[in-house]
């Protein structure tokens, strides 16, 4: 069976039959009949142990046979055994083992004239270059048992060679040659009645459009071939397609979906006792954690693999998990980890001479010297990495490691020679294909031009880059199909550092579309499954003299960069402003009365850019670094929380007079009742609706809506009539503690209330009140309203939830699962988010928002923070019965309660509910006004 392939990367489980095992051609009639039965039977045995992943007992079989066949001197039989014993050492990945086991069978089989014999141990011997990543060596073997096989006849072994010519050029990323291969395998495999191997060609091509990106085509053929396996009982094969299935969820970021077909499949490796398999599918689980940062639980899969693999001593795939698990210590940062794990993955790449594993390897230990700033061994590494590439014919991790020695010269300041690396590197990426490494490069030549103030040439760079990052979110594309690391930037310091340049030059439309493109690729770093629409994959629009000078940017002459800075310099300054600041259609569509909000974060400096209908973007500078604004946002957070405090409106004034007080004008200019505010950063864990002017609350004066990104926002207004309502509570008694939480007893009155108010509510309470009945029920409902505890973690959103009056959860994850395409509204009235000394990005909080629209949803309300049980059901009483009266859209009527609490103090003790830590921490995410 076809090994996983790739070092760090994901694996498609190609089982094309690249290696045929000979179950039995003996001359049979010329043996001694006990002999001959005993030797049949272990022949048999033999099979059926490899069949069943049973390797090194197979190996003990076939030794056997071998004994035996040699013993009575047929050679036939020897020959055949040869074959099989090669096939164990290439299955448990001892390559040179293989090949020294395979040339023997080969000239025992072309001393007896074997033909057939002859094509199947060439088609073999192919199949162990193909392993060791020397393709042009395969390619020169399976022509010749292709040549053969045509010549005998041997339609069903010409299938197979024909087929793994196809599989080289898929690892070749040649995919069109890799079709054209695996379309004339299909209709022999149909004409001699093969349906294991029709099976195993649609898993193929499902293979060739998965590695294109080709999601839903690749689904298509995974699912004939798993048809076909589970008619034919071919166990091992429906699992090989499981997995694969689970491959493309993985690539989709549908990673719960992901984590459901690897264990159906690996549940069939377990059962058929395939060990080599299961090592494989642990090995891919770990992958899924890695990629939801969960390290942890990464490193969990990848020791279970690890342990499998020595035991049946599978080298080439215990190289493999000694790689990821470097490549986890490598993401936590922990350098001396990562190089003793990379060692010993390329001592063992050594030795089972894997050329193509080689290379990756040594980029990858390159890359952590690289990290630590050992640059001269960073390029030993690379530059034996490159060579290795080259030799091989692989273009993709030619031009990852081209990339990361120009990112060597880049740090070292040398900046013509990283400029002549990376246009190398960009060449291969668009000839091949790998959008992923096209960003990167665009990515780290900006950064470059940037650091020698090469500023116009800088921005059109990372404008590229945006271009490309996008493309890649509408459609969805697999990011890439090299396992190799490369060295860039996270994407989005891209778009940040490409919004300052902007503003710097007063290009302020154009840095208002970074900025809004900015957030989602915030919220894909946190969640991972953020798609794009028609409006993000336009990016951010060329500008003329910028469309003229791209073109050139394939090959440009890095000693004339200078001249063309200053030609497109002098170009853009010669513009009408109209032009620069031109507004696109998207833009155009604000409501009247809208105003846009959107305050960066710089290191310097607040940024505040400002749109509403009939004007262009304008930006405003405030002068304050961003650890003061922090502190700010820290000591006015802890005064919203505390409702005794008195110091919430000093603190809130002062945050009023950065965010607020310099747009004053512009807000009484565009006479604005409404604030569409996107939040950037730690700004998000605090209700720009507290702000304190030293008479009103922002609220007092604004209706105020936060935005995931205005080109993700349907300004529709959505009022609320006929509502249909589900309504769950957490409950508990006072003063208890229930599944680790405060219990939540006036979140039953809550939805009692509800239940009165609206008679077309389902009300579920404490132990009904659970994940399970709230996946089957929700669907159908206009709104969805959980009165219970939510956490909210800025570090994965796997470890944010929902928790149920079961003590059952729904990870955050999970949400956009949920049925809510006919949900206008969903509320979580008592969700907090866990943040400590330090805040986070606040896309956790957005996070929600998203996940609710993705479920199909229009709009949420959350919390920024638990707040006090009774408090919560006064506003949310309020709410409901602004509701009640019909025509009127969420944000208003949590305007209107806010206010009625803000205006009309109500006391219960000691409590005073106008204090802001009751009524401002429930905010608007996403569509509606």
């Amino acid at each position: 069976m076809r090994k996983f392939v790739g070092l760090v990367g994901l694996g498609i489980l190609l089982v094309g039959l690249p290696v045929q095992l000979i179950v039995s051609e003996f001359g049979w009639a010329q043996v001694a009949t006990d002999r001959r039965t005993e030797a049949l039977k272990l022949n048999q045995l033999g099979t059926q142990q490899y069949s069943k992943g049973q390797l090194k007992e197979a190996l003990a079989t076939f030794q056997k046979v071998l004994t035996i066949t040699r013993e009575i001197k047929m050679r036939q039989g020897e020959g055949s055994a040869l074959n099989n014993i090669g096939l164990i050492y290439e299955s448990l990945g001892q390559y040179p083992k293989a090949l020294e086991y395979y040339q023997q069978a080969l000239a025992i089989r072309k001393e007896i004239g074997d033909r057939a014999g002859e094509g199947t141990t060439l088609n073999n011997i192919g199949s162990v270059y193909d392993s060791l990543g020397q393709y042009p060596k395969a390619l020169e073997y399976y022509q010749q048992a292709l040549a053969i096989r045509k010549e005998v006849g041997d339609r069903a072994g010409e299938g197979v060679t024909l087929n793994n010519i196809g599989f080289v050029y898929h690892s070749l990323g040649q995919y069109p040659k890799a079709l054209e291969y695996y379309q004339q395998t299909l209709p022999i495999s149909k004409e001699v009645g093969d349906r294991a191997g029709e099976g195993r060609t649609l898993n193929n091509i499902g293979g060739v459009y998965q590695s294109l990106g080709q999601y839903p085509k690749a689904l298509e053929y995974y699912q004939q071939a798993l048809a076909i396996r589970k008619e034919i009982g071919d166990r091992a094969g429906e699992g090989a397609t499981l997995n694969n299935i689970g491959l493309v969820y993985q690539s989709l970021g549908q990673y719960p979906k992901a984590l459901e077909y690897y264990q159906q499949s690996l549940a069939i490796r377990k059962e058929i006792g395939d060990r080599a398999g299961e090592g494989a599918i642990l090995n891919n689980i770990g992958l899924v954690y890695q990629s939801l940062g969960q390290y942890p639980k990464a490193l969990e899969y990848y020791q279970q693999s690890l342990a499998i693999r020595k035991e049946i001593g599978d080298h080439a795939g215990e190289g493999q998990s000694l790689n990821n698990i470097g490549f986890v210590y490598h993401s936590l940062g922990q350098y001396p980890k990562a190089l003793e794990y990379y060692q010993q993955a390329l001592a063992i790449i050594k030795e089972v001479g894997d050329r193509a594993g080689k290379g990756k390897s040594l980029n990858n230990i390159g890359l952590v010297y690289h990290s630590l700033g050992q640059y001269p061994k960073a390029l030993e590494y690379y530059q034996q990495s490159l060579a290795i590439s080259k030799e091989i014919g692989d273009l993709a991790g030619e031009g990852v490691t081209l990339n990361n020695i120009g990112a060597v010269y880049s740090s070292l300041g040398q900046y013509p020679k990283a400029l002549e690396y990376y246009q190398q590197a960009l060449a291969i990426s668009k000839e091949v294909g790998d959008l992923a490494g096209e960003r990167t490069t665009l990515n780290n030549i900006g950064f470059t031009m940037d650091a020698q103030s090469q500023t116009e040439m800088a921005i059109l760079f990372f404008k590229e880059s945006v271009k490309v990052s996008e493309s890649i979110r509408k459609d969805l594309k697999k990011l890439s199909r090299e396992e190799q690391q490369s060295f860039t930037r996270t994407v989005s310091s891209t778009y940040r550092t490409l919004t300052d340049r902007l503003l710097k030059q007063g290009r302020v439309t154009e840095a208002l579309q970074v900025l809004d493109l900015l957030k989602i690729q915030e919220l894909e770093e946190y969640l991972k499954n953020i798609k794009g629409n028609d409006i993000t994959a336009q990016g951010v629009r060329l500008l003329e003299p910028e469309k003229a000078i791209s073109s050139q940017l394939s090959n440009p002459n890095i000693e004339k960069i200078p001249e063309l800075n200053s030609q497109l310099a002098s170009q853009l300054k010669q513009l009408p402003k109209s032009e620069i600041n031109k507004v696109p259609a998207y833009l155009q569509n604000i409501p009247k009365g809208a105003v846009l909000i959107y305050p960066l974060i710089l290191d310097d400096r607040l940024e505040l850019i400002v749109f509403s209908s009939g004007s262009i973007p304008a930006n405003y500078t405030i002068p304050i670094k961003k650890a003061d604004l922090e502190t700010l946002i820290i000591d006015f957070r802890a005064d919203l929380i505390n409702w005794q405090s008195e110091d919430a409106m000093v603190s809130s004034k002062n945050l009023y007079d950065l965010l607020i007080k310099p747009i004053e004008a512009e807000l009484k200019q565009a006479n604005a009742d409404t604030i569409l505010y996107a939040p950037d950063s730690f700004l998000r864990y605090i209700p720009i609706a507290s702000l304190y002017d030293g008479k009103q609350y922002l609220v007092e004066k604004y209706r105020i809506n936060n935005l995931i990104a205005y080109s993700l926002f349907d300004s529709n207004h959505n009022s609320l009539t006929n509502l249909r309502i589900y309504a769950g509570a957490f409950g508990g008694k006072a003063g208890e503690r229930k599944f680790g939480q405060t219990s939540l007893p006036a979140s039953i009155p809550e939805v009692e209330y509800i239940t009165a108010t609206f008679p077309n509510t389902n009300k579920y309470i404490e132990q009904n009140f659970t994940a399970k009945t709230t996946k089957e029920k929700v669907a159908g409902n206009t709104v969805v309203h959980f009165a219970t505890h939510a956490e909210f973690s800025s570090q994965s959103p796997r470890d944010s939830y929902v928790m149920f009056g079961d003590g059952s959860k729904i990870t955050l994850a999970e949400i956009s699962e949920l049925p809510l395409k006919d949900t206008a509204l969903v509320v979580l009235s008592a969700c907090q988010t866990g943040i400590g000394k330090t805040l986070g990005s606040g896309a956790e909080i957005l996070g929600f928002g998203y996940q609710v629209q993705l479920a199909g949803a229009k709009a949420s309300i959350a919390s920024l923070w638990s707040v006090e049980d009774g408090g919560t059901q006064l506003l949310m009483q309020d709410f409901y019965k602004n509701l009640q009266k019909g025509n009127i859209a969420p944000s208003t009527a949590l305007r209107e309660a806010q206010l009625s609490m803000i205006r009309k103090p109500i006391k219960q003790g000691e409590i005073n509910y106008n204090h802001p830590y009751f009524w401002s921490a429930f905010v608007v995410i996403g569509n509606g006004l």
